[in-house]
């Protein structure tokens, strides 16, 4: 009976592809790849690796990063990246300039992406800049930018997922589902961060969620957060306000089989480690009962 109920207790998490950003672990490879092993987690985020966002570590240090992956039976979900993390280039020489380098940082990522193993890479649709919300010509000019993005990614089989982001052009549910509607490409989608929606002002889930198209969304991210003195700070997950619970239960009724990572962002004194084991925990409860 007790092997069975094991086994009751694992089922809903071989049914979610679940992992943790690493470098919210360790920028060590090899210390965040034993702590996923230690939570039977199967995938993981790249982001940070030995101190350096990923696309600016050489590819040898890619090729030893894979490696260690392997070893362990970890995947990697999704290549996470800075592209078009950036305010939206003005249309001159300097702008023009400024959108090479990004061209080049969509090859290096997607060279990276590759040599992980996935076909997934998280991208964002520029930063508000002058603390108002970009013009409808900002936005007309931000959509076509990300239409040439996945075409040029399309002939390596890649998918750009947009993640919403608090400060971003696209930081809400509502802003998401108008850049998917805009944005025709069906390898562009999004990386849906609920709680950056809810850091934005939006009630992200089921408000935002009920915006989007589940068949766009192509990554997850989860954490929790709270209102504390007049502003959203991020909590340990079960210590906040976000229905995680909810969330993962529509996603899977909506057909989402794509991945999960849980990126706390929330820092105990203890470090890091410490803080996405105790958000990580909270969340397998979470998984247990969905």
């Amino acid at each position: 009976m007790a092997l069975l109920a094991g086994r009751l207790r694992a089922l809903p998490l071989a049914q979610i592809k679940l992992g943790v950003t690493t470098d919210e672990i360790d920028d060590d490879v090899l210390t965040a790849v034993k702590f996923l092993r230690e939570y039977g987690l199967n995938w993981a985020e790249v982001r940070n690796i030995w101190g350096k966002y990923n696309t600016e570590q050489p590819m040898e240090r890619i090729r030893e990063a894979r490696a260690i992956f392997d070893q362990h039976g970890i995947k990697v979900s999704i290549d996470s990246t800075a592209f078009f993390r950036i305010p939206l280039p003005p249309e001159s020489a300097e702008g023009q300039r400024i959108l090479d380098e990004q061209w080049a940082l969509l090859n290096t990522s997607m060279e990276r992406a590759k040599a992980f193993g996935t076909g997934k890479m998280r991208i964002f649709a520029f930063m508000a800049s002058g603390g108002g919300a970009p013009s409808d010509k900002s936005f007309a000019r931000i959509y076509e930018l990300l239409g040439e993005a996945a075409r040029r990614a399309k002939p390596g089989g890649f998918r750009l997922a947009v993640e919403n982001l608090g400060g971003g052009c696209v930081a809400t549910g509502a802003q998401a589902s108008e850049m998917l509607k805009r944005v025709k490409e069906d390898n562009l989608g999004l990386t849906w961060d609920p709680n950056n929606a809810g850091e934005s002002g939006e009630q992200a889930f089921p408000d935002g969620y009920r915006k989007l198209d589940p068949a766009r969304i192509f990554h997850v991210h989860l954490r929790d957060y709270k209102h504390q003195d007049g502003k959203v700070v991020w909590t340990a997950v079960g210590d906040g306000e976000f229905d995680n619970l909810g969330q993962i239960r529509s996603l899977l009724k909506d057909g989402y089989k794509e991945t999960f990572t849980l990126e706390t962002h929330w820092r105990d004194p203890k470090g890091k480690a410490y803080s996405s084991a105790t958000s990580l925990k909270a969340l397998l409860k979470v998984i247990e009962r969905v």
